[in-house]
C-alpha cells in the first residue's frame, strides 16, 4: 500500500536523506521517495504503519513532524484485468510450451518415464519463471512483497527467489541430488503457497508477481494452483 505524507522541519538536501533513511529502516516499508519542494514523502509498505511510529523514527534524527494526507492506490493495485481465460494466455502459453518441450526431450519415448517428465517440466518452469522475474527484480520483489509473508517480512527474499528459483531449476535439469532438490521446493513454495492462499481468502485486488513485472496478471486460484502442482510433483517424486 502507499501513503502520502507531508513532513515539516526539512530545510536541505541532508534532511531529505535523513529522513528517507529513517522511513526505510522500518521493516514494512519497500521504498519512500522524499520530496523537499512542497516537503512530502510517499511510503510504499507491505502493510498499514502506525503515524506515530513513523514519527518514533524521524524524532530520532531531527525535529521533523510527519503527518498522513492520504492512501495513493500502489501499481500492483492498478489497472488489474477482469479475470477470465483470454487474462491468462501468457501464462497458459508459456505453461504449454514448457510441457511440450519436456515431453519432446524424451523422444523417442522407448523408455518413457513419468517421473522423468515431471523433472524435466519443473527445470523448465523454474528456469523460465526465473527468467520473467530476473528481467525486472526490484519490480518483482516489490509485488511479491504484496502478499508473500516471508517477502513481507524481510524484502531481501523478494530479491534473492529468482535466483532460488533458477537454481532450482538446474538442480532439476542436471538431476542433483534429487532428495534434496524436492524437499527445498516443498519447502520453498509450500511458504510460499500460503501468502497466495491467504491473498485470495481475502479477495485481495493485487498483481500476480509469479511472471515477474513483465505481465499484468491478477492472483487468483490460479497461482494456488500452480504453487501446489509443483509441491505435489515435488512430493509424489519423493515417494
Amino acid at each position: 500500500m502507499k501513503n502520502k505524507y507531508t513532513i515539516t522541519g526539512m530545510t536541505c538536501g541532508g534532511c531529505v536523506a535523513k529522513v528517507k533513511a529513517q522511513i526505510e529502516s522500518l521493516p514494512q516499508v519497500l521504498n519512500t521517495t522524499v520530496q523537499l519542494q512542497e516537503p512530502h514523502a510517499i511510503i510504499n509498505s507491505t502493510s498499514e504503519i502506525p503515524e506515530s511510529t513513523l514519527q518514533e523514527v524521524l524524532s530520532e534524527k531531527g525535529n521533523y513532524r510527519i503527518t498522513k494526507i492520504e492512501k495513493v492506490k500502489s501499481q500492483v493495485e492498478l489497472e488489474l484485468p477482469e479475470i477470465k481465460v483470454s487474462t491468462y494466455k501468457p501464462l497458459i502459453l508459456i505453461i504449454s510450451f514448457i510441457l511440450g518441450g519436456s515431453i519432446l526431450s524424451l523422444y523417442p519415448f522407448n523408455d518413457f518415464s513419468g517421473e522423468d517428465l515431471m523433472r524435466h517440466f519443473m527445470a523448465g518452469f523454474f528456469i523460465v519463471f526465473s527468467f520473467f522475474k530476473l528481467l525486472n527484480i526490484k519490480g518483482f520483489s516489490d509485488s511479491y512483497a504484496m502478499y508473500d509473508i516471508v517477502a513481507a517480512e524481510w524484502k531481501g527474499w523478494g530479491l534473492i527467489y529468482p535466483f532460488v528459483e533458477l537454481g532450482l531449476g538446474v538442480m532439476y535439469w542436471i538431476n542433483f541430488e534429487p532428495q534434496i532438490t524436492n524437499w527445498v521446493t516443498i519447502v520453498v513454495l509450500g511458504v510460499s503457497s500460503i501468502g497466495v492462499i491467504k491473498s485470495n481468502l481475502d479477495k485481495k485486488k493485487i498483481k500476480c508477481a509469479c511472471l515477474g513485472d513483465v505481465f499484468n496478471l491478477p492472483m487468483s486460484t490460479v497461482t494456488i494452483v500452480e504453487d501446489l502442482l509443483m509441491v505435489g510433483m515435488a512430493a509424489y517424486m519423493l515417494l
